[in-house]
């Protein structure tokens, strides 16, 4: 015998779903500044849940009062949470900022976060934790001569902060993530546009991990210089870098296209659950954004996927209404206007039943668009109508 539902049943649901609050809440009611909570929810040291419409994580109700109990609380958060620079980061240690800088700049220390100051410099902040602790565990490594694999990067020029600190966010942002296609979006978010477009040659999973690519930074840049250096940093540049990073989204891809594919024109609307775009850094942090707006239509991708792949002055036609599947792209419109299944209306004549502008292109124009007409069904003789 079938079951029916009770009318209020969803409304049961949703009264079930955990209570949350907004982080710009939770950070008051734990004596947090929106910074501190923004690297305790990194640190997965408070736990956030993502909204079902989509937008800003939260933090459950009952998350905010585990941690109050705590006998520490809010001093032991804090600390659990606290970022320190260069030259605090080397007085911890007991070196010099120097050689603090050396140890970090070939990958021994990794940074949580950074910031741009005044003078348009990048200032990289180390989790407070980690620091006493490579002090504890490497102390071979705090003074002396360093070993000459070590020394070889630096002569080389190389700086491994960016690149850590990158892997750090994409670990971050992946473990927060449940949907298939946002972990893929996850390591496509830090790949160069041609290296994106040369690996995923799809242009609706493009436009698709594009949609829900996460932000590696939660602030907006005040000027343009800063949203320069930002972007090189958000940006993977080395080699083996990349080669890790295609690997991950070649795992991630395969995993979600099993799962389903990605959106086209006339599909179902987005998943709601959807990231925010990378955003710009300021000078000065900034954590909390307002809420990003949840993503469009299908047919908003459609117009992001025809602004990417049209070449300067090509138009590109509308994909047809009831028609085939659009995935075959433009080579399919294209066979589908020389069936004649593309274009309904009568030869010569605009949406609104008003004399196209191709009626008056000459003999040859008017011959094909009789041809096709004949073709579609619809009588030559119709345009006069």
């Amino acid at each position: 015998m079938a079951v029916r539902e009770r009318p209020d049943a969803g409304r049961d649901a949703s009264r079930d779903a955990p209570e949350t609050l907004p982080l710009s809440r939770a950070a008051r009611e734990l004596d947090l500044n929106p910074r501190e909570l923004e690297l305790a929810a990194q640190f997965e040291v408070v736990r956030t849940v993502a909204p079902p419409g989509g937008g800003r994580r939260r933090v459950p109700v009952a998350e905010v009062e585990r941690l109050r109990s705590a006998k520490d609380h809010p001093d032991g958060l804090r600390e659990r949470v606290r970022v320190v620079g260069t030259t605090e980061g080397a007085e911890l240690m007991g070196i010099t900022s120097e050689r603090f800088t050396r140890l970090a700049r070939v990958g021994l220390l990794t940074p949580a976060t950074f910031y741009v100051n005044r003078y348009r410099a990048v200032v990289w902040l180390y989790p407070a934790g980690e620091v006493r602790k490579f002090a504890e565990e490497q102390p071979g490594l705090l003074k002396g001569v360093l070993p000459r694999n070590y020394r070889s990067m630096l002569d080389a020029g190389d700086d491994w902060r960016p690149r850590g600190w990158r892997g750090r966010r994409i670990g971050q942002l992946t473990r927060q993530t449940e949907d298939l296609w946002e972990r893929a979006a996850v390591p496509a978010a830090v790949l160069p546009e041609q290296e994106l477009a040369t690996f995923v040659e799809d242009p609706y999973e493009r436009a698709y991990l594009r949609r829900l690519r996460p932000s590696l930074v939660s602030a907006r840049a005040d000027t343009t210089t800063v949203w320069d250096v930002v972007a090189r940093l958000v940006t993977a540049d080395d080699p083996d870098e990349m080669l890790w990073i295609r690997l991950s989204l070649l795992f991630a891809l395969d995993e979600a296209r099993a799962e389903r594919q990605a959106p086209m024109p006339g599909d179902t609307p987005l998943p709601e659950a959807v990231a925010p775009a990378p955003e710009r850094v300021p000078s000065i942090p900034e954590p909390f954004a307002p809420d990003p707006e949840p993503a469009g239509s299908a047919g908003e991708l459609r117009q992001s996927v025809e602004a990417e792949d049209t070449r300067p002055g090509e138009a590109v036609p509308d994909a047809p209404e009831g028609g085939p599947s659009p995935r075959s792209g433009l080579r399919g419109w294209l066979r589908r206007r020389r069936s004649g299944t593309a274009d309904a209306r009568p030869a010569g004549r605009s949406d609104d039943g008003r004399p196209s502008a191709r009626q008056d292109s000459g003999r040859q124009d008017s011959g094909c668009r009789e041809s096709r007409s004949r073709r579609s069904g619809v009588r030559s003789g119709s345009s006069r109508l």
